[in-house]
């Protein structure tokens, strides 16, 4: 899907930078051709400094999603979901950051979540990467504990794995 959202604009590089933003910060567009996060606009300025682009390339993006059915079915019903990533230092959590070779493979997120649950380990948040909305998805797992060098290992270890991060 992610593909073929991007070669709807691969035309324009800075379009498809507009994109990735709003795929990966789970941006809507409401029926106004306004970025939103919930009911609350996000000015097109913004966005357009936060990638480097000028404002009309956002007005203009916006303008394609309406005009394209798909795109707008997709873009009107899109929302964020709060991360606890950036606050596990503060809150003393665990990030185990978890990259696949092939991320369409079942059972990834059901084998890594089962591994921790046996070692007793609490797992605070899931989050899971769409392999159709992102070139390398990747698997977060923030936990109440640190994990022990064992399930590092064994996390590690499983076929699919190709590297782990923690935090």
């Amino acid at each position: 899907m992610f593909d073929e959202i991007m070669e709807k604009f691969e035309g324009s590089p800075s379009q498809q930078a507009v994109i990735r933003l709003l795929l990966e910060r789970g941006f809507s567009v409401n029926d106004e051709g306004r970025v939103v996060s919930g009911g609350i606009e996000i000015p097109n300025t913004g966005i357009a400094r936060e990638i480097d682009v000028d404002r009309r390339v956002v007005d203009a993006t916006t303008d394609a999603i309406l005009a394209d059915p798909e795109l707008k079915r997709i873009f009107q019903n899109i929302s964020a979901i709060p991360s606890l990533m950036d606050l596990a230092p503060v809150l003393d959590l665990t990030v185990l950051t978890v990259h696949v070779t092939d991320a369409d493979q079942p059972g990834i997120v059901a084998t890594v979540t089962g591994l921790i649950s046996d070692a007793d380990i609490s797992i605070r948040q899931t989050i899971s990467e769409d392999p159709e909305f992102t070139d390398e998805p990747v698997l977060y797992l923030i936990t109440d504990e640190p994990l022990p060098g064992e399930l590092i290992n064994e996390i590690r270890a499983l076929p699919y794995v190709s590297k782990i991060e923690i935090e």
